[in-house]
């Protein structure tokens, strides 16, 4: 399987009791399938798997599993900062029917280039999945070097990676890694189509979870040669991409889903809900767009 296209980073929706909301993460799935997504990622970042239970972490995987039906790839996020850990994760992400792991860098312990080479590298050999590595420095406090990658690139079943740093470190990694069996999606939605223009294949989005259409649009648009298209797409998408920036993800996309109508609910502690004045320019964004009614 060749993973491409608009992954969207799935939120994990909490109900007034601050419990896992299953019906709730079920509807999710089904508005990115009848929109039209081309993948879905559930438990990262996005879907605060910082703040879940193993129990939860686990349910999520297996609920966006059953409800997409094989329709489109579901790549799990299954990092750790403990390798142990991340090996757990990703087992069961395999055993519950997942077609890929998203593997985030290790957070806090900061590891050396080495320490994330092993890493990875034991993940790799110890779980028969496809895994796609997950660089965000700004909130691992680690960055995975283009070198390191490349050396990645390498294993069997590493297949790719979302990145989330800067378009230099994206544009060495692709050029690390031309001739290899090995796919680079932007991490940050508002990179995604200089991305495209360097050689990557999609995005995993925050941005699509409110607007999957018009998001996997931009992206189609640019892989079929239609340029101007996904140009204009992308300026029209940007302020959305700000806005849903103006807090800590996913405090924002989660205030906008709930103003769309579906479920989100509230993140959990230590994130709290955006301001009432951040509420506000989101809303506006939200209307511009034709995502929501005055």
């Amino acid at each position: 399987m060749r993973f491409e296209g608009t992954y969207t980073a799935l939120v994990t929706p909490f109900d007034k009791q601050g419990n896992l909301d299953e019906e709730g993460l079920r509807e999710l799935v089904r508005f990115q399938l009848q929109e039209g997504i081309d993948g879905l990622v559930p438990v990262g970042t996005t879907g605060e798997c910082s703040t879940l239970s193993y129990e939860e972490h686990e349910r999520v995987i297996e609920i966006v599993v059953e409800e997409a039906k094989g329709r489109v790839p579901v790549v799990a996020g299954t990092g750790s900062n403990s390798t142990r850990e991340a090996l757990m994760l990703t087992n069961f992400a395999r055993e519950a029917g997942a077609d890929g792991a998203l593997l985030v860098v290790p957070y806090y312990n900061r590891p050396t280039q080495e320490g994330l080479y092993q890493h990875f590298k034991e993940l790799a050999e110890k779980v028969d999945i496809p895994q796609i590595l997950y660089n965000i420095p700004s909130r691992t406090g680690v960055n995975l070097l283009p070198q390191t990658v490349a050396r990645l690139a390498e294993i069997k079943n590493i297949v790719g990676i979302k990145e989330a740093s800067t378009v230099d470190q994206v544009s060495e990694i692709i050029e690390l890694t031309r001739g290899k069996d090995f796919v680079v999606f932007s991490g940050n939605d508002n990179q995604t189509l200089p991305i495209l223009a360097l050689g990557g294949v999609g995005v995993i989005s925050v941005a699509s979870n409110v607007a999957p259409r018009l998001v996997s649009e931009m992206v189609r648009a640019f892989r079929k040669g239609k340029v101007k298209e996904a140009r204009e797409l992308h300026y029209r998408l940007s302020p959305l991409f700000k806005a849903l920036f103006l807090e800590t993800n996913p405090a924002p996309v989660k205030a906008a889903l709930e103003m769309m109508g579906l479920p989100a609910g509230s993140p959990r502690l230590p994130l709290v809900e955006i301001s009432q004045q951040n509420r506000e320019i989101l809303r506006k964004v939200l209307i511009d767009l034709g995502l929501l009614k005055k």
